[in-house]
């Protein structure tokens, strides 16, 4: 080949429309790895790019405007890995913002999130990225965590199959990144703590959507920042090779995250870290020497490197580039799809006296100081950069004409009053922004980076301390960054509660809506209201949702993917800036009803402006083997009138089990759409493994014991249906 090759699309020389199979893809890979000397083998294994000034620039708002690349090799034709952030969308100028990940595990829709990802790894292949590192499936054991936005919610099995459709539709064009690799369920403290975890809850309820969308074929899986068992994860063995990549069999490669991801060069590579991003950091300055004095054999460079180019190789292949034009980013058709999401992602939490849907004649007073405002969420590494966003104002005015909507941000009390006096309804748009939850970005990045980093040279020194003058700690911004980090209360802000009684009273038809990434107590405010909408970052489109469902064009049919307490004394213990915890079996849904406590809104809950019912649970057999398959049927008919959507939910409950269970485990769903008076029969299949518990001596234990199936519309559905069947 020439000395230079084009490298500049996803990837490179390798793309080509002609699939290969799998053996081809790997005698390719193979070809690619004899071909590289051990200089570029271990290039590699590190970002591109000098560590201090890209750092510098990454603080000061060049992060989101290129992929970061790793290991490109020109004379090979080898693009390298060209990363790219989510989970709302590619954070690249342009790009569709989707609701975040949160939202979207409320609409319960695999499907869906199938076709979110499909749009998602489009516009990473036109906008010159191959790796999406979007699939954030850290499991929310706490609603104060404050990157709970970016995980599908609480339930290992609905975040297990919501992540699995969202990497099968990205890696449809280009590979996807699960992250963050494992127990990674607090922001704050994650440079810092050590979670304890046994076995048995590790594998049960922090593993299982992990090893999920490996059995999906995920591309790659990055480690995290916090320690497990006293490893840092990065360098955690147990987690890295001998869970992931030899008890699942895992062939993508393991990525670090960024910047503070590893602390130790030789450790991180025998524990099995493939690839240390985005610098050249530790793998760059330490890993050559390791190599030639026998400290980090060969073997585990090749493996490592072989590991990448199969899945560049396996990804170039058998895709159109014509599908790839720049101007799919952002199109029309991905536009809607975001409309469509946040429409089914939104939760009727409440709606007395049929308040919804409102009459598009009358006047609506739209009040709130996140009413005109675009907020879609965190402003770490996942701020995506739409070209607009609608506000709840301006889709409400879009829907209604501007002279039936009255506006009032709730600055001027006496202007709230006149405004919701006035109108018709009320609708309050009320929660969180980036300022009190995301990722955290401490004020102190750059000098907790400086203890485990090279140092920066003469001129990156002069740069890096004309950055760090103009940050302060007392800022909510560190450098083009928001601090973001965990929550430091679940209840909305004082203010906001005072406003929402303050216009109940003044109009008893009042809606509140609600922006959040997960759970919020509602104790003081939610009887004096008739109607409640769970909201959530609605994405680019979610002015335009909340107009289509106050008004009724599209009816509610999200379903919440986190339990909300009533008090916070009902959740697992949580410090923020802890530097030890411990994680056991219990948190969310389980631990409430384990301890007896009534939630504020199930988990799975959700209401609509029509009416279900379901009938007719039947088990095609009353005992199956343990390697058998459990099969159940339920009729489910819309008893309404009006076309909508329902959740079907099958929870098992294990019957006098030798161990501590929860009281039921979420097995199987579905989301059936109905016409008025239309009804389905639904199938669902669990296969018997699937009831197993982990036992502490690293096996998984199918009971023969009495099981009982339970089908319902939430996880303490009154109405639900249930059938016994026995495992023998």
């Amino acid at each position: 080949m020439s000395a230079q090759v084009n490298v500049d699309t996803a990837f490179g020389a390798l793309e080509t429309a002609q699939p290969l199979a799998e053996p081809q893809i790997e005698a390719k890979a193979q070809e690619l790895l004899a071909q590289l000397s051990l200089e570029e083998k271990i290039k590699m294994m590190y970002g591109d790019v000098s560590c201090w000034t890209s750092l510098i620039g990454m603080m000061s708002g060049a992060y989101g405007t290129k992929p970061y690349v790793a290991g490109q090799v020109h004379r090979l034709g080898i693009a390298g890995i060209r990363f790219s952030d989510g989970p709302r969308g590619v954070i690249l100028k342009g790009a569709t913002t989707f609701p975040v990940a949160m939202a979207r595990g409320a609409t319960w829709d695999p499907a869906l999130e199938e076709r979110v990802g499909d749009a998602i790894g489009k516009e990473m292949r036109a906008l010159g990225a191959n790796l999406f590192g979007g699939v954030c499936i850290n499991l929310l054991r706490h609603p104060a965590g404050g990157r709970a936005q970016e995980t599908f919610g609480e339930d290992p099995w609905h975040l297990g199959e919501m992540a699995a459709a969202l990497v099968r539709g990205v890696q449809r064009h280009v590979m996807a990144c699960a992250k963050h690799y494992a127990l990674n369920s607090m922001e704050n403290a994650r440079f810092q703590v050590d979670v304890t975890v046994s076995r048995r809850p590790l594998y049960e309820v922090y593993l299982p959507h992990f090893r999920r969308v490996v059995e999906e074929g995920v591309a790659c899986v990055m480690s995290a920042y916090n320690s497990v068992n006293g490893a840092w994860c990065g360098h955690n063995k147990v987690l890295l090779t001998d869970i992931l990549k030899k008890r699942w069999g895992f062939q993508g490669f393991v990525v670090t995250d960024w910047i503070m991801g590893m602390r130790d060069a030789k450790a991180a590579a025998l524990a099995g870290q493939d690839l240390e991003m985005p610098f050249r950091m530790h793998f760059h300055r330490d890993l050559p020497r390791l190599v030639a004095e026998g400290e980090v054999p060969v073997a585990r460079v090749d493996d490592a490197v072989l590991r990448m180019l199969r899945q560049q190789v396996r990804f170039a292949q058998g895709r159109d580039p014509k599908l790839y034009d720049r101007s799919v980013a952002g199109c029309e058709a991905h536009r809607r799809l975001a409309r469509e999401v946040a429409q089914k992602s939104i939760v009727l939490l409440k709606n007395e006296g049929g308040l919804l849907p409102l009459s598009p004649k009358g006047k609506v007073a739209v009040i709130g100081r996140l009413a005109d405002r675009p907020n879609t969420g965190d402003g770490g590494s996942s701020k995506t950069q739409p070209d607009y966003v609608v506000t709840p104002l301006q889709g409400l005015r879009a829907a209604l004409g501007e002279e039936r909507v009255l506006h009032a941000d709730g600055s001027d009390l006496g202007q709230v009053m006149a405004a919701a006096q006035a109108a018709d309804a009320a609708v309050l748009i009320v929660g969180y922004t980036h300022e009190d939850e995301g990722e955290y970005i401490p004020p102190n990045l750059l000098a907790r980076v400086a203890d485990v980093v090279p140092p920066p040279t003469q001129a990156e020194a002069a740069q890096l301390q004309g950055v760090m003058q103009s940050m302060s700690a007392s800022d909510k911004t560190v450098g083009a960054l928001s601090v973001g980090g965990d929550r430091t209360s679940l209840t909305l802000r004082p203010e906001d509660e005072a406003l929402i009684q303050a216009v109940a009273a003044a109009n008893p038809r009042t809606v509140v809506a609600i922006m959040s990434g997960s759970a919020v107590i509602t104790e003081v405010w939610r009887r004096r209201v008739p109607a409640i909408l769970m909201l959530w970052y609605p994405g680019m489109e979610g002015g335009h949702a909340l107009a289509d469902v106050l008004l009724g064009k599209a009816n509610p049919g999200g379903k919440l993917p986190c339990v909300f307490p009533k008090r916070a004394e009902d959740l697992p213990f949580f410090d923020r800036d802890a530097t030890a915890i411990t994680y056991d079996l219990w948190h969310g849904h389980h631990k409430l009803e384990r301890d007896g406590v009534a939630p504020a809104f199930p988990f799975g809950y959700g209401l609509s402006y029509t009416a279900f019912a379901l009938s007719d649970l039947q088990l095609e057999r009353a005992e199956i083997g343990p390697q058998d398959t459990l099969r159940a049927t339920v009729t489910v008919r819309n008893t309404g009138p009006r076309a909508g959507d329902e959740v079907v939910q099958l929870y098992v409950a294990a019957h006098g089990s030798r161990v501590e269970r929860p009281p039921k485990e979420l097995k199987a769903f579905a989301r059936v759409s109905l016409a008025p008076s239309e009804s389905r029969v639904v199938t669902f299949e669990v296969p018997a493994p699937q009831l197993a518990y982990f036992d502490e001596q690293w096996e998984w234990v199918i009971e023969p014991l009495e099981y009982e199936a339970i089908v319902g519309a939430h996880s303490l559905d009154p109405q639900a249906l249930r059938a016994r069947f026995l495992v023998r």
